[in-house]
């Protein structure tokens, strides 16, 4: 009997681990962490960017739609750019970019100064996790890919933590001015490291070129190497089930989770924050279990995703049909946990990408991959800030367009699952007979 890919020992040309590994690669999750924390403090000062901005609802949501609008078209970009450039060079320029793009944001003195400011962020932000996708392929053998995404992944939830729990104190200590500005100096500091100690890959290997054998390059390999990754079924497989899974809690903690529990559920925004933190705990959690499991049971894989897309939905059924439209305390913690395990489920996109694509595609098809929950994301941003403006901030109304990105996604999933898994197969078969590794 064939044992499952997750379980494949160590081949030819995979590449070594150990503690360098682990060194190189937690420099450029740091990158991500940071970035991470940029991006999600403005979710801990939603009602505060509405005062000192002067905005309603429609024009809050638009810091993050245009955020998340430069971060998704950013993605199949930045692949090609790792792909043909590699990490450290597009990590620093990220650092930069969001780094410049936080202090911009605790100086702008208007509206539209601010909205810049978010859209060099997210420029920013959009270089960073495919860039540690791809230094997780060059430093770890393809076993611990899994692993290695879901524990890249917690380090952007840990960051989110940090935007929670220490921005928001200093947002009400200190000031809008001190707090952001105070946190753009962890971006100076990620991008020192990376400078001075960040390598590509182990001593030895060498990624491969842009272009696979026999393709072209400029503008024709560009485009080749873009429809290459999307024609493989796996790829667009695991970009529907980032799309599906990542945006229900993207959206409650980017934005729109501390308006509806403080003006929807009643709550102090002292509770609220708490109930955040227990989004990203959750997520800490399930996603290390997440994690073992898929690198464990491949197979695993589409019914996680599946079903934590269906428990969200159930949820937030229960909590936006409850009669009276407040939930009580117990149901609104039991929405957070449950919110916490979409970022985790989302990371098993990555996975059907994986092996569907060649190493010198890897950093393409995770831009597809990854722009496919950002879409949804910042689809979601923008709907429910015009449907809180049209209801007079009716919280029910406007969240129920997740049930409708949610729907959109799981038929796409059923659609491509059938395909996606046959081809899977077909090159585990090949790659066994023939001893010939595709690294993830």
């Amino acid at each position: 009997m064939t044992p499952p890919a997750s379980a494949a020992v160590s081949l030819p040309g995979d590449p070594p681990g150990g503690r360098r590994a682990v060194a190189v690669w937690s420099i450029g999750v740091a990158v991500y962490f940071v970035a991470v924390i940029f991006r999600t403090s403005l979710g801990v000062a939603g009602l505060d960017a509405a005062d000192r901005f002067h905005i309603d609802a429609s024009a809050l949501s638009t810091f993050s739609i245009l955020q998340l609008l430069v971060y998704a078209g950013m993605q199949i970009p930045v692949g090609l750019l790792v792909d043909r450039y590699g990490t450290k060079r597009i990590l620093t320029l990220g650092a930069v970019l969001f780094t410049v793009g936080q202090l911009g944001f605790a100086l702008a003195p208007s509206y539209g100064t601010a909205l810049g400011a978010r859209a060099l962020l997210g420029c920013g932000d959009a270089m960073t996790f495919i860039s540690v996708l791809r230094l997780g392929t060059r430093w770890f053998p393809a076993r611990r890919g899994p692993l290695v995404a879901q524990l890249a992944g917690l380090a952007g939830m840990a960051g989110n933590l940090v935007s929670t729990l220490v921005i928001a104190r200093l947002l009400h200590g200190v000031g809008w001015t001190a707090a952001f500005g105070g946190s753009a100096v962890a971006g100076a500091v990620v991008l020192v490291l990376v400078a001075l100690f960040l390598r590509d890959h182990p001593p030895g290997a060498r990624p491969g070129p842009l272009a696979g054998p026999g393709q072209a390059r400029g503008g024709a390999g560009v485009r080749a190497q873009i429809a290459a990754a999307w024609r493989e079924p796996g790829t667009r497989l695991g970009m529907w089930v980032h799309f599906t899974t990542q945006f229900p809690g993207m959206v409650f903690l980017l934005l729109w989770g501390l308006p509806f529990l403080v003006e929807a559920q009643g709550l102090s925004r002292a509770a609220a924050g708490n109930l955040l933190t227990v989004v990203v705990a959750a997520n800490l959690v399930i996603g290390l279990v997440y994690g073992q499991i898929v690198q464990r049971h491949h197979a695993a894989r589409l019914p996680l995703a599946l079903s934590t897309a269906a428990v969200t939905a159930l949820t937030w059924a229960a909590v936006l049909l409850y009669p009276g439209g407040v939930a009580p305390l117990w149901l609104l913690v039991v929405l957070c946990a449950v919110l916490g395990a979409c970022g985790p489920a989302s990371m098993i996109g990555f996975d059907f990408a994986r092996p569907a694509n060649p190493p010198h595609r890897q950093g393409t098809a995770s831009g597809i991959v990854n722009m496919g929950g950002f879409v949804a994301s910042m689809t979601t941003l923008f709907a429910i800030g015009v449907l809180l403006d049209a209801t007079g901030g009716e919280y029910r109304v406007a969240f129920s367009f997740v049930f409708l990105l949610e729907a959109l996604g799981a038929s796409q999933i059923l659609r491509l699952r059938g395909r996606a898994a046959r081809l899977e197969r077909e090159r585990l078969v090949r790659s066994r007979v023939e001893k010939v590794h595709v690294p993830v």
